[in-house]
């Protein structure tokens, strides 16, 4: 989850919440890949979850990153929750179960990502291994159960562990037993962002059934593909899911900042405290409904930013455009997620081509793609034919958008100089077997593992 913006600026008139989001407007040559990956830790010996404290703990890790990096901490009180790199622009931070989070650098292609994913997972051996601690990368903790699952000492989290349980039934899973890859792209203008929202939402199941791997939950399987995003389905149903008035005729930068004032807030930062609230939307806030509970508490720039980076539909707009409908898993998926969106994304033409695959898709459809995805996957029924056939329209669309880019560059194992078409090869296997990697883990599960899930730490570990 995003870091805490500090912005004082006073917040005058609803214009200026608009204008926030037009600011984000780039031009093409200055368009970037912002990739986000979670992973969660485990100890190596008995496969144990990492605590924050103790000799083999999450402060150890980030303390270790520090030296080895040399970035700034992110400090709550007393505890480090994250680092940041003050040149390039990378962050680490926890999420609420421990979660290890690299929120990359915004960088030019797919080949600077590459090294920065490479690197990254180096560093984290490279401190992690001394210390006894592993990573895993799948969407949904397999074995652990809640209560097993430690708590970072992070003061936004605890309002929203009180919190979840009012508005949904899986919320907590959501924080504490989930782990993704996403991708932030840019925009040029408010038209191009709204058509960029628009073939996001609508293939953002599609990315989902592709990038399937949560099979299990509490040492056994548990009935769906992507159980990271089932539980979205029941984590909040204010702030996440299909985002439907994109669709409107007219939608832009201010139909989304009016969805979002009425959106429930979550909290309010004034130096280091964190104020619940939680019982009021942005607007009412704006409108002064916390001023006799948070005397002298104003509504500044920063509130609007942070509450924005907590509400969830399945594709957020920022300043950016955030892709939030995939499990994380291996490392050359963490590769594949953003080489798919770019190569839809970010060339006009494929974009074009896209939007026509998807424009006649009603409200309806979108939202059955969503809700049958997380069991079926690519086997979910869409118009006579299934998800696997849209599947393969879209990776290859996907491929036909990295070439015209003609980024070329090598990224490690390999020396050799390649488009990013390279990285979607992870992609064209699952579209040219139609099995996914939920689907190979439940194979592995019912013959070589012998009904063993914790053998996934060692087969699916970075």
């Amino acid at each position: 989850m995003a870091r805490d913006t500090v912005d004082a600026v006073p917040i005058e008139s609803r214009d200026q919440l608009v204008a926030w989001f037009e600011a984000g407007s780039k031009p093409k040559e200055r368009w970037r890949i912002g990739t986000e990956h979670e992973k969660f830790g485990f100890h190596t010996d008995d496969l144990s979850p990492v605590p924050y404290e103790g000799p083999r703990g999450v402060r150890k890790l980030l303390e270790g990153m520090e030296g080895l990096l040399g970035w700034e901490p992110i400090m709550d009180r007393d505890a480090i929750i994250g680092l940041v790199d003050p040149v390039g622009g990378g962050a680490i931070s926890l999420e609420p179960g421990g979660q290890f989070e690299l929120s990359g650098a915004p960088l030019e292609t797919l080949h600077h990502t590459c090294r920065e994913t490479f690197s990254h997972l180096a560093q984290v051996r490279e401190i992690g291994d001394p210390l006894g601690i592993g990573f895993l990368g799948v969407g949904a903790s397999p074995v652990w159960t809640r209560a097993e699952t430690p708590v970072m000492p992070k003061s936004r989290y605890a309002i929203m562990r009180a919190y979840m349980p009012k508005v949904g039934g899986k919320g907590l899973d959501m924080m504490f037993r989930t782990s993704t890859v996403q991708v932030n792209l840019d925009y040029g203008s408010e038209a191009d962002m709204a058509k960029k929202l628009r073939v996001s939402l609508a293939l953002q199941p599609i990315a989902t059934a592709l990038f399937a791997a949560s099979p299990f939950l509490e040492g056994r399987p548990n009935g769906f593909l992507s159980y990271r995003s089932e539980i979205w389905r029941d984590t909040d149903p204010h702030r996440t899911g299909m985002l439907p008035i994109a669709f409107d005729e007219g939608f832009g930068f201010e139909a989304y900042a009016e969805w979002a004032l009425d959106v429930p807030m979550y909290l309010i930062k004034r130096g280091d405290t964190y104020h619940d609230a939680t019982r009021v939307t942005f607007r009412q806030y704006m409108a002064g409904a916390l001023r006799h509970e948070l005397p002298g508490v104003e509504p500044e720039m920063g509130d609007w930013v942070n509450h924005l980076g907590s509400i969830f539909p399945e594709v957020r707009l920022k300043r950016y455009l955030e892709q939030r409908g995939a499990d994380s898993g291996p490392w050359r998926r963490l590769l594949a997620l953003p080489a798919f969106w770019v190569g839809l994304l970010y060339d006009e033409g494929v974009l074009d081509e896209a939007w026509a695959m998807v424009r006649d898709w009603t409200a309806e459809e979108r939202q059955a793609l969503r809700d049958t995805v997380p069991r079926l996957a690519l086997k979910t029924p869409f118009r006579g034919t299934t998800v696997h056939a849209l599947a393969r329209e879209a990776v290859a669309l996907a491929r036909k958008g990295l070439v015209r880019r003609n980024r070329l560059g090598p990224c490690a194992p390999a020396e050799i100089s390649e488009t990013e078409a390279v990285y979607l090869a992870p992609l064209e296997e699952i579209v040219a077997t139609g099995e996914t990697l939920a689907e190979k883990m439940l194979r592995q599960y019912e013959t070589e593992w012998g009904g063993d899930i914790r053998r996934v730490f060692a087969e699916y570990a970075y």
